[in-house]
């Protein structure tokens, strides 16, 4: 009789762990069957009203400009701007999906250090592929 009543009790928990796992599973299927197109975000490419208007309004700035291999959908480019928005000095964040860059601008008291933006970039599922920090007086 106890076996069948620890039975009843656990089998709600596990319909319930059953119907998650199908959320996630299903949640995961609709990311991977975006169509997607690589870019290594190798070739030094920004767009330049993209950048015009990225830097307007900013002064005493610098801006890291990120090149980035592995960003592929909106959901990519969203979970890197989440990451970087909390920042100290942060101002302004910009991810051009098609260039495969990321523009960040910081405060110019803040020294942006390369590894640490190595590792927010990799949490995220990207590789940096390379850095150049820019200075808007």
């Amino acid at each position: 009789m106890k076996k069948i009543i620890i039975s009843l009790l656990l089998l709600p928990s596990l319909a319930l762990a059953g119907e998650l796992e199908h959320e996630m599973h299903h949640n995961h299927d609709e990311h991977e069957n975006h169509l997607h197109e690589m870019v290594d975000g190798q070739e030094f490419q920004l767009d330049k009203e993209k950048f015009n208007k990225f830097v307007s309004g900013l002064s005493n700035a610098q801006i890291a400009v990120l090149s980035v291999q592995g960003m592929v959908c909106d959901f990519c480019a969203r979970g890197i701007e989440k990451t970087f928005k909390k920042d100290v000095g942060y101002l302004n964040i910009d991810v051009d999906l098609t260039h495969g860059k990321v523009l960040i601008a910081y405060d110019m008291s803040v020294l942006i250090d390369k590894s640490d933006v190595e590792k927010k970039i990799l949490s995220n599922g990207q590789n940096l592929v390379d850095m150049q920090i820019l200075s808007i007086p």
